[in-house]
């Protein structure tokens, strides 16, 4: 294993921090999360024609620019340190590796270049907001129990006219589901007896689908809730045998290591943030930052950040380990923007300073995505740490 990273790679990282650098400072992160699609579309639209963002992880074939998960975690990364509000994680980390993987190639072939060149965002609805088990990240997603199920609950699919599927049910804590071009549904199928769960395309102008934008903890990233009422919505595959439970838990483990290096990129800004302030802010005739405690603190959140940081680039380059290096990130972050707050002191418990930014992110994303308890429980028992030992004999 070869942990450098190329000279591709840095431009990469380069290229995206200075761009973010100057067009979304804390000032423009809170002007964008309060426009309509929660996120700024000149900067989407910039990001996707001048780096090609949203298809850095898709083959050439269909548009992308063909390289990996580890290119798109760094991408991650920086969005993180600025808390870029946008719609890439919903689109390229959660909707985009499922139509590549479970998709027939003509819905790839008119989806994947749309995505790939902006013009296209998406959102994976799944009902209940129960985001984290149906991406297996928290528990296993193969008996379907986080979608509801049976003749009632959950978003329930029955076959119409000309190949459609008319859906009917809702789903909340949608990522970016108020402004998506198109939604990626799972919904139950087969009636009570034959029950499965199944992925549905849903275009954003369809018949019988409303969109709210929900009140949420953490403005940049935005979600809705989706209501269908016999929403035509198409099968995303070919047939009803595909293995969806699969799909996710793959998608999950790839998102788990974007997000991952979402969260060490926002811990490594909160973490810069507080020293800056640290060494500018005087008290008793010196800079705070000088005190021995100060620096003892500082110095623990630093060397956590950086254990982080090779957690996240580990998942990056094995995403099987994602759900793991997801908790440990979201720990660094929870824990880091906690002391930033306490470091700066009154200000920065303010609306107006950045740090109840980061510190909000840290917060909604353990909610949403874990929490770090139930990420670690769930790699042990994928890992078999909690089976049962033979009986020795005495």
């Amino acid at each position: 294993m070869d942990t450098a990273f190329t000279a591709e790679q840095d431009e990469i990282r380069r290229t995206l921090r200075e761009l973010l650098t100057k067009r979304s400072g804390p000032d423009e992160v809170r002007a964008a999360v309060r426009t309509a699609a929660g996120y700024d579309p000149q900067l989407w639209a910039q990001l996707s024609e001048q780096l090609g963002l949203p298809g850095l992880a898709l083959p050439e074939s269909y548009g992308g620019v063909g390289c990996g998960l580890a290119e798109l975690a760094l991408a991650c990364e920086e969005t993180g340190r600025a808390l870029l509000p946008s719609p890439l994680l919903a689109t390229a980390g959660l909707a985009a590796p499922l139509i590549t993987a479970l998709g027939t190639p003509g819905q790839q072939g008119e989806l994947l270049p749309r995505i790939a060149d902006g013009s296209l965002t998406c959102a994976l609805a799944v009902p209940g907001g129960a985001l984290a088990p149906a991406l297996g990240l928290t528990d296993d997603n193969v008996g379907g129990e986080w979608a509801g199920g049976g003749r009632a609950g959950g978003v329930q699919a029955r076959p119409g006219d000309g190949g459609e599927w008319l859906l009917f049910g809702e789903a909340g804590q949608v990522l970016d589901g108020h402004s998506a071009g198109l939604l990626v549904v799972a919904a139950h199928t087969g009636g009570f007896a034959r029950s499965r769960t199944l992925l549905f395309l849903v275009r954003a102008d369809a018949a019988g689908l409303t969109r709210v934008r929900q009140a949420t903890l953490d403005e940049t990233r935005p979600q809705a809730r989706i209501e269908l009422r016999d929403c035509a919505g198409w099968l995303l595959g070919a047939d009803d045998a595909a293995d969806v439970p699969g799909a996710l838990a793959a998608t999950g483990a790839r998102a788990a290591a974007l997000l991952a290096a979402e969260a060490v990129g926002a811990a490594g800004s909160a973490l810069d943030r507080t020293v800056q302030y640290v060494r500018a802010r005087e008290q008793f005739g010196r800079a705070i930052g000088s005190f021995q405690a100060v620096k003892h603190r500082l110095a623990d959140l630093y060397v956590q950040v950086q254990a982080a940081r090779s957690a996240a680039y580990y998942a990056a380059w094995d995403p099987a380990e994602g759900g793991l290096a997801l908790a440990q990130c979201l720990e660094a972050l929870r824990v880091v923007t906690g002391e930033a707050v306490q470091l700066h002191g009154g200000i920065g418990f303010t609306w107006e300073h950045e740090a109840h930014l980061y510190f909000k992110r840290a917060t909604a994303d353990e909610l949403l995505f874990g929490p770090v308890h139930r990420l670690r429980a769930h790699a042990a028992e994928r890992a078999g740490l909690f089976a049962a030992r033979p009986a020795v004999a005495v």
